[in-house]
């Protein structure tokens, strides 16, 4: 009873504050769902968490934050106008890695502690910056006209090293002395930089590692020169600028990649042996010790990944294969290779059992056990407490729409143990002795929330508890949230496809509302999750809609068979699983089945753009946002791994365009693209405009001078999603639309 009453004044008070929740506040600053810190990071003495936290006045300026373990305070550690101030003036190069690396923003938006914690290091319009923590001062490390990029502290904290002018250098800290460590880089040849392909779909963003004595740095050399060179447009506002790229498009010829270690103390470079087959990849490269050096290779179709070792140490060193994963679809790259200190041993993720799970072996290659196994994925390996002899990890043991913390001994003694306990998705931080966590946790009701916990999952401190209470962004529209409903549908084919559903805001079960189908379909994703969700999902539904959400086929954390069903498939089985998606919301009492929408972006788009061409009965209005037209035009690493290579699978392309179903067109279309996009390139869009006017289709179109793929800016975002929400009301609530404007 006493319990009720709470809850009905909770809601009474609530109401007092309730706001109706428009666009532009969706937008604004402060975030609805706080201001939840991001880079968080354990500092090498344990004393404190650092992350970055932007300022109260600008949000998108970024200052280093400490929470000090001992003071239970949070507090601004370094403010980034005391290293820099006025406009960061980037380098193409630059800017082309903060897009992949999705950072946006001004001031401090990297840093690293060196090893003994008594220094920061600080990546800041261009240059080198080394922020001594004891006396509060900057070093400027560089002060050059050319940008310095991909800065590192070396493992034991004596020099700081960086890429400029497409060469490696090093600086001692202690003489200052900066010495030029390659000399070829010039022009198509870049030494210890990832390439396009890298850094866009296999998650590298580095082209050199330090080896732990400090003696060595492994380096990859890449030569462009095979690549295409294209001429793309990107359009702004007052110019058009034409870019020359070096554009591996499917079925293309990649770069040269080459594998050498370079001496700090002389400069002189050893290159190692990759074999005979000169179309290949080289995703991670990794010290095992020392003296040895392990490399991943992986095959031009992505169906062969052999982990290799090579001891430096030998007279003329070569490479033994230590493991050779197989699939007949493609293999997942990962980061969840780790070498044991105290045992030649090291810790390897495979799916080769259908899910992804833990694995132990010797430096011989040979497997001493399985440490995780079952019908469900592991996320990450997060860390490895040798000491105790745990492997810690995040996965889905429990509930594939939620990430947890776990922990599995190394001898296979004993249970997998689950350490975080919160029904919801859990981003895990984990010390590297794995003595304690940092938990970014969230559920659909609550935004992020970061604290700090020992091993065994007790909390120990709120780092940002972002409780939503007076004062709070979101709580001024918290009566107003609406829960969704979480569920699964059995697909004619005999899997399972989790969904979630916003209902509208007072709900009637005796009216009829229209749907709001929003995906993404693609591989490497899951849009159903009990995470926090977006916020215009939320606008949508108080307009008076249902908002559903399905994951198809092809999506992730649902094992590799339920993954691969989308290879040399793309555009067919996701879509399927969709229209199932869509046959079970047209049965709902309350769903008025002939005013069905769908969006979606990107991967989402080009799904969107097949379910208005391929299954436009089932959809009165659809938009595509920055859509993939044709896979030909997408690049070698991702498009060939699903697809296959176009010169060998021409068939295969054809049918996952969406140019042959083009014509079917006959429902409300709207498309919006970037017009300086440098992933899915514009012209997948221009391409699919003139097809649609030859057959007299008409559609809407919204471009966006200068932007790129995320259309990123605040004034960008409210325009892009007011015109989604005005389209929707147009063609999916006409009577109110019409009043509207009356």
């Amino acid at each position: 009873m006493k319990a009720a009453l709470f809850f009905l004044l909770l809601l009474v008070s609530l109401s007092s504050y309730a706001q109706p929740l428009t666009i532009e506040r969706i937008f604004a600053d402060p975030q609805l769902s706080g201001t939840a810190p991001r880079a968080l990071q354990y500092a090498p003495d344990g004393a404190r968490i650092t992350y970055l936290q932007g300022r109260a006045d600008d949000a998108q300026r970024f200052d280093l934050w400490e929470y000090h373990i001992a003071d239970g305070e949070n507090r601004r550690l370094v403010d980034a106008d005391r290293l820099h101030q006025g406009e960061e003036v980037l380098s193409d190069e630059e800017k082309a890695r903060r897009e992949r690396q999705r950072i946006y923003g001004s001031g401090i938006m990297e840093y690293q502690w060196s090893e003994d914690g008594k220094a920061l290091l600080f990546p800041l319009a261009g240059d080198v910056f080394y922020y001594d923590l004891a006396e509060q001062q900057a070093r400027r490390l560089t002060e050059t006209a050319a940008f310095e990029t991909d800065i590192k502290v070396s493992p034991q904290g004596s020099h700081v090293s960086f890429v400029r002018e497409q060469n490696l250098f090093v600086v001692d800290l202690a003489s200052g002395e900066e010495r030029q460590l390659t000399r070829d880089g010039a022009g198509p040849i870049k030494n210890g930089m990832a390439e396009f392909v890298a850094q866009e779909e296999m998650g590298r963003m580095t082209g050199y590692w330090w080896s732990p004595d400090e003696c060595r740095i492994a380096f990859i050399q890449i030569d462009e020169s095979p690549v295409d060179q294209v001429v793309r447009s990107e359009i702004y506002a007052d110019r058009i600028s034409l870019i020359q790229q070096r554009y591996p498009a499917a079925g293309r010829p990649n770069v040269a990649v080459k594998l050498g270690v370079v001496s700090v103390a002389s400069g002189e470079v050893q290159w190692l042996d990759l074999g005979e087959e000169p179309d290949f990849y080289l995703p991670r490269v990794r010290w095992a010790s020392a003296e040895q050096l392990s490399y991943q290779w992986q095959s031009r179709d992505q169906q062969h990944l052999a982990l290799r070792l090579i001891d430096l140490s030998e007279p003329t060193p070569q490479a033994r294969t230590l493991l050779m994963e197989r699939s007949d679809s493609w293999i997942n790259l990962h980061d969840d290779l780790r070498f044991l200190t105290q045992s030649s041993q090291w810790v390897w993720s495979s799916e080769r059992d259908g899910f992804k799970h833990l694995y132990l072996y010797d430096l011989e290659g040979k497997l001493i056990r399985q440490l995780t196994q079952g019908r469900w994925v592991v996320d990450r390996l997060e860390a490895i407490d040798e000491a105790a002899g745990m492997v810690y990890f995040s996965g889905r043991k429990d509930n594939v729409l939620e990430r947890h913390l776990y922990r599995v001994a190394l001898s296979g003694e004993g249970e997998i143990e689950r350490i975080s306990q919160r029904p919801g998705m859990h981003q895990i931080t984990m010390a590297k002795d794995g003595s304690g966590y940092i938990d970014r946790f969230s559920d659909p009701r609550t935004p992020p929330q970061v604290s700090l916990h020992d091993e065994r999952g007790k909390r120990r401190y709120w780092i940002a508890q972002n409780r939503v209470e007076a004062g709070h962004p979101l709580f001024p529209y918290l009566a107003d949230w609406i829960n969704p409903e979480f569920g699964q549908i059995h697909a004619p084919e005999g899997h399972t496809l989790h969904y979630r559903l916003y209902k509208p805001a007072d709900f009637s079960p005796d009216k009829r509302y229209p749907a709001l189908v929003y995906l993404y379909g693609g591989p490497h994703a899951q849009v159903v999750n009990r995470g926090w969700d977006k916020p215009f999902h939320q606008y949508l539904a108080q307009q008076g809609y249902v908002v559903f959400s399905l994951d198809n086929r092809g999506s992730n954390y649902r094992g590799k068979a339920f993954e691969s069903a989308l290879y040399q498939q793309m555009g067919t089985v996701e879509l399927a699983d969709q229209l199932t998606g869509v046959a079970m919301l047209r049965q709902l009492p309350y769903v008025d089945g002939a005013r069905i929408g769908v969006f979606g972006h990107s991967y989402g788009g080009y799904l969107s753009l097949m379910a208005m061409f391929k299954a436009g009965d089932h959809f009165a209005a659809g938009i595509a946002g920055a859509p993939v037209t044709d896979w030909r035009l997408y690049d070698t690493h991702y498009t060939e791994r699903y697809l296959g290579d176009p010169r060998q699978d021409e068939a295969v392309y054809q049918r996952a365009s969406v140019f042959p179903y083009a014509e079917r067109l006959d429902k409300p279309l709207l498309i919006y693209h970037g017009m300086a996009d440098d992933n899915v390139l514009f012209t997948h869009t221009t391409r699919l405009l003139k097809p649609l006017q030859d057959e007299g289709k008409q559609f809407e179109l919204m471009t966006y001078p200068g932007k790129k793929h995320s259309l990123r800016g605040q004034a960008t975002r409210v325009h892009w999603h007011t015109m989604m929400a005005d389209f929707f009301e147009r063609h999916l609530q006409p009577k109110r639309h019409k009043a509207s404007t009356e």
